[in-house]
C-alpha cells in the first residue's frame, strides 16, 4: 500500500488513543511483531521485533538487531509521537435535558479551535468499565459508534448579527452536542447510559465508568488540482504515528535496537502513559538488561537519540505576517525540522546535522521551522522526554494548515518524506 493509503486507514481507525493503539497493533501483528506484558518476564533474541501495550493508550515497539557493537554513534535509536489529539471528552453524569432536547456533558480536551466543531458529524469511541466478580479486575471494553450519534448546532445568523465579527464559545455553555429528541412529557432521563449499556449488551447498573472521546466522523479526502493536499481530522498526530510504524517495519539495522513509543497525554504529559512519565527510561534499561548489557547501560543510553515527531506550522497564503521573516515552510515540500532556542522544541546543532546529512544522503525533501520571535508557539513531547533521558534529541514533523481544527490540511508528499526519513534514520549503518 502507500503512504497514504497507510495513513488514511489510521486516520479512520484511530478515532481515540484507544482505537490508534489498536490500529497500531494490529499492523505490527501483521509484521511479525510479538507482544510483550509489562507485569510478566521477557526473553529477548536477536532479531527480535516486539510491542508493549501500555494501558491501552500509549505503544511501544522496538527491534533488536542481529547484533551489537561498541560504536561512537547512537546504537539505540528511538522515535516518539503522541496518539491523543484536540477533542471533546464525555463527563461522567452526561445526561444534560434543555428544551426537549437530549444533550451530553462534555469537556474540551486540549487545545481545539472551538468553532470548527461546530455543525459537523460528530461520534463517540474510547473505552468502557463494565462491574466483574472481581473487583480489581474489571471488564474493560472498546466502543466505537457506527453512526453520527452528535452534533453542535451554530446559532443563526439572524440571532447573532455581528457572528461574522468573531463570538466567543463559552466551554461548557456552547459546546454542548444535540443527542437525541424527547418525548414532551419526559423531563428526566437516563438515556445516555441506557444508549451505551444497549450498545454493549450489558446492564446500565454494571457500567462504571469510561473514557471516551466525540470524534469528527467525515473520513481522510484528497483536495486540490492535482491531489495536492490531504482534508483530514486527526492529522495531529497520527500523520506521525503512521511513519514511526512504517519505518520501524521496512528498518532494516544489525548493530543496534530501533525503538517507538506512541504516548498519550501530549496535552499534559506528566502522566503514566505520557512523555513526561519514566516509562521510557525504564523500558529501556529493561530492554538492555534482557539482552545482557545492564553493566554498560548508562554507556548505551548515553549514545542513543531520540526523535521527537509531531506536526509543524506550514505558512499561511491569507496570513503569510504570522510566519518568521526567512522561514517559512509549505506544504507538500518536505517534513519540517523544528526548531526554538528556547528548548520548547528540544533540538541542537548536532543532532541537526545528522539528520540534514540522512536527508541529503537519501534526497528526503525536508524544510526548518521556528516561530516568529513575537509570537510564543507550542511544544511537544520531546522536551519533556529528554529532560528525562538527557540524549540528542531532534524535534520534526509534517507541516500543517489549521492545526487542531476539527479538520486539518497537510501536502499530500509529506507524509512520504516522514517515513522514508525515519526509515533511513532506523535502517543507515553508522
Amino acid at each position: 500500500m502507500k503512504e497514504t493509503e497507510l495513513l488514511f486507514d489510521l486516520l479512520k481507525k484511530g478515532v481515540s488513543p484507544v482505537q490508534a493503539v489498536r490500529a497500531c497493533k494490529e499492523r505490527l501483528e501483521s509484521a511479525g511483531f510479538l507482544e510483550l506484558p509489562y507485569d510478566e518476564p521477557w526473553k529477548l533474541q536477536k532479531n527480535g521485533r516486539y510491542y508493549v501495550n501500555h494501558h491501552d493508550t500509549t505503544l511501544f515497539a522496538f527491534t533488536v538487531g542481529e547484533g551489537w557493537q561498541e560504536t561512537k554513534t547512537p546504537q539505540i535509536r528511538m522515535a516518539a509521537a503522541h496518539t491523543d489529539f484536540p477533542c471533546l471528552r464525555i463527563k461522567p453524569s452526561a445526561d444534560v435535558t434543555a428544551c426537549g432536547y437530549a444533550q451530553v456533558n462534555v469537556e474540551v480536551y486540549g487545545g481545539a479551535i472551538l468553532n470548527t466543531w461546530l455543525d459537523r458529524p460528530l461520534g463517540i469511541a474510547g473505552r468502557v468499565a463494565v462491574r466483574t466478580q472481581d473487583a480489581f479486575a474489571p471488564k474493560i471494553v472498546e466502543f466505537v459508534s457506527e453512526k453520527n450519534l452528535l452534533t453542535i448546532p451554530n446559532l443563526a445568523i439572524h440571532m447573532n448579527r455581528e457572528v461574522n465579527k468573531g463570538v466567543e464559545l463559552n466551554r461548557q455553555t456552547d459546546m454542548l452536542p444535540v443527542f437525541a429528541l424527547l418525548p414532551e412529557e419526559e423531563k428526566k432521563a437516563d438515556y445516555f447510559l441506557t444508549f451505551l449499556a444497549d450498545e454493549l449488551s450489558v446492564e446500565k447498573t454494571d457500567i462504571l465508568d469510561f473514557e471516551l472521546t466525540v470524534y469528527c466522523k467525515e473520513n481522510p479526502e484528497f483536495i486540490g488540482l492535482n491531489d495536492d493536499f490531504i482534508s483530514s481530522p486527526r492529522l495531529d498526530n497520527l500523520t506521525s504515528c503512521a511513519a514511526l510504524i512504517s519505518g520501524l517495519m521496512d528498518a532494516r539495522r544489525m548493530e543496534g535496537i530501533n525503538l517507538i513509543a506512541l504516548f498519550d497525554h501530549e496535552i499534559g504529559s506528566h502522566t503514566k502513559q505520557g512523555a513526561g512519565s519514566i516509562l521510557l527510561h525504564d523500558m529501556l534499561r529493561r530492554i538492555l538488561k534482557e539482552l545482557g548489557r545492564e553493566q554498560t547501560a548508562e554507556q548505551d543510553l548515553y549514545r542513543s537519540m531520540l526523535l521527537s515527531v509531531d506536526v509543524a506550522h506550514g505558512i499561511h497564503p491569507n496570513q503569510a505576517g504570522k510566519m518568521d521573516l526567512t522561514n517559512k515552510p509549505v506544504l507538500g515540500r518536505g517534513f519540517c525540522i523544528k526548531e526554538a532556542s528556547s528548548q520548547s522544541y528540544a533540538t541542537d546543532c548536532e543532532a541537526i546535522a545528522i539528520i540534514q546529512q540522512i536527508c541529503e544522503k537519501e534526497k528526503i525533501a525536508y524544510q526548518k521551522f521556528v516561530n516568529r520571535s513575537d509570537m510564543p508557539g507550542g511544544s511537544t513531547l520531546g522536551s519533556i522526554a529528554s529532560a528525562l533521558l538527557p540524549v540528542k534529541t531532534v524535534d520534526i514533523g509534517i507541516p500543517l494548515l489549521a492545526m487542531h481544527s476539527a479538520r486539518e490540511l497537510m501536502g499530500s508528499a509529506d507524509q512520504q518524506a516522514l517515513k522514508d526519513l525515519v526509515t533511513a534514520y532506523f535502517t543507515l549503518a553508522s
